[in-house]
């Protein structure tokens, strides 16, 4: 690997998604991420999506990129060797990534005693240390009850686990910060995460809480509307639907262009007294504007659409399944530099993404395929810790490897 993080070793104890997705995100900027798990896999190594023989599509989309050790470490040798892949001596090492419960055989302080300048980033739940998955952060944070259709009574869930992806994304980060301070000080340290924490600052940063406290108000469930501006979906004479939006008044006036309605909005803002350039006014008449713009959309298919909507620079998509998206989409194709067809051991070829980051003076690295279970736990400790063949040979005869 030639990543700008090329020597950076990371070790990984993780489950599910935040974890392995900022160990991800660190492999394919060339680190070499090191997974630990138990002998026969951890929580998530069967999780959905999997083959029809049962292997996990999740676990190896996940993992790309990574090396996997199995070990028990319920034995106090499986113990002692993951305590010194952890905390071994160099530069760019005795960095810890894990979404466990930083006590028992991964106490920090323990830890710590081994290499004082260990940097360890640990993801909880919710900060006083409770169990918090995505789908009940999101929950909390007050998102599905704006999700959804307009009246709904009830909330929407997400499908995405965007949370998950945010704290992982944000561990990547804060393992990039440690090590700096690390370079510059010398001192190590303990990074807590807070999965919960993720979506209350995205509620912040975004403005919902000051909505809340300053306007007084819950922002309403608007469906597909896109809140404080023009933005919905359309179907189309092929039973196919669109997402159009309008931000900017560039992009407002791309959408009259194209759809012939330039003269017909210029009088609707003239009977309703307000200047549909700006985007609150448009949010404001949104009903209406949809109700004008529908039938242009409902007599066209989606690529007669798509051809007058691009040849004025409006901004659209189609709305389309993860299949559509598969056989179709440039984006999601070799045509794009991030994507490659890898072979996945004991699944088959098919297209992996790489890192989606494209930096100037760094070559892209390949994608790098998801290792098997356990398939690097002998090179590895024979590598980094020195181990002779018969030391492997006796701790498989034991059970610790």
């Amino acid at each position: 690997m030639t990543g700008p993080l090329t020597g950076m070793t990371v070790i990984e104890v993780s489950a599910f998604i935040a974890a392995p997705y900022a160990g991800l995100t660190l492999a394919q900027m060339g680190a070499e991420v090191i997974r630990i798990d138990p002998i026969g896999g951890g929580l998530d190594y069967n999780r959905w999506p999997v083959t029809d023989d049962g292997k996990s599509l999740y676990w190896a989309g996940l993992n790309k990129g990574k090396k996997s050790v199995t070990l028990n470490v319920r034995d106090p040798k499986g113990r002692e060797l993951a305590h010194a892949l952890m905390t071994a001596s160099g530069p760019g090492k005795g960095i810890v990534v894990t979404n466990l419960p930083a006590r028992g055989w991964l106490d920090y302080e323990g830890l710590k005693a081994m290499r004082d300048d260990l940097i360890m980033i640990n993801i909880v739940g919710r900060r006083d240390g409770s169990v918090a998955l995505d789908y009940t952060v999101n929950a909390r944070a007050g998102f599905p009850l704006i999700t959804g259709p307009e009246g709904s009574e009830g909330p929407v869930n997400h499908v995405m686990p965007v949370w998950d992806v945010v704290t992982a994304l944000a561990a990547s980060n804060a393992v990039l910060v440690a090590d700096r301070h690390r370079r510059d000080t010398g001192e190590g340290q303990y990074v807590r995460i807070a999965l919960a924490d993720s979506a209350f600052a995205v509620l912040s940063h975004l403005g919902y809480v000051a909505e809340a406290q300053i306007n007084g108000t819950d922002r309403p469930a608007t469906g597909n509307h896109v809140f404080g501006t023009f933005g919905c979906d359309f179907p189309t004479s092929d039973n196919r639907r669109v997402m159009i939006t309008a931000f900017t008044p560039r992009h407002w006036s791309a959408l009259l262009e194209a759809t012939g309605t330039t003269e017909r909005f210029a009088v609707i803002a003239a009977e309703h007294g307000v200047d549909l350039a700006r985007e609150e006014e448009r949010y404001a008449l949104r009903n209406k504007i949809e109700a004008e713009l529908a039938p242009w959309f409902a007599a066209r298919p989606v690529d007669e659409i798509g051809t007058a909507l691009d040849a004025v620079g409006a901004c659209w998509g189609p709305y389309q399944s993860v299949r559509q998206a598969v056989a179709d989409d440039p984006d999601l194709s070799t045509e794009n530099p991030m994507f490659e067809e890898i072979d996945q051991p004991g699944i088959g070829r098919y297209l992996a993404a790489g890192s989606f980051i494209d930096f100037g003076a760094i070559p892209r690295d390949p994608v790098v395929p998801a290792p098997t279970l356990g398939s690097d736990t002998e090179s590895i400790l024979a590598e980094k810790l020195g181990l002779s063949d018969a030391d492997l040979g006796g701790l498989r005869d034991s059970g610790v490897i």
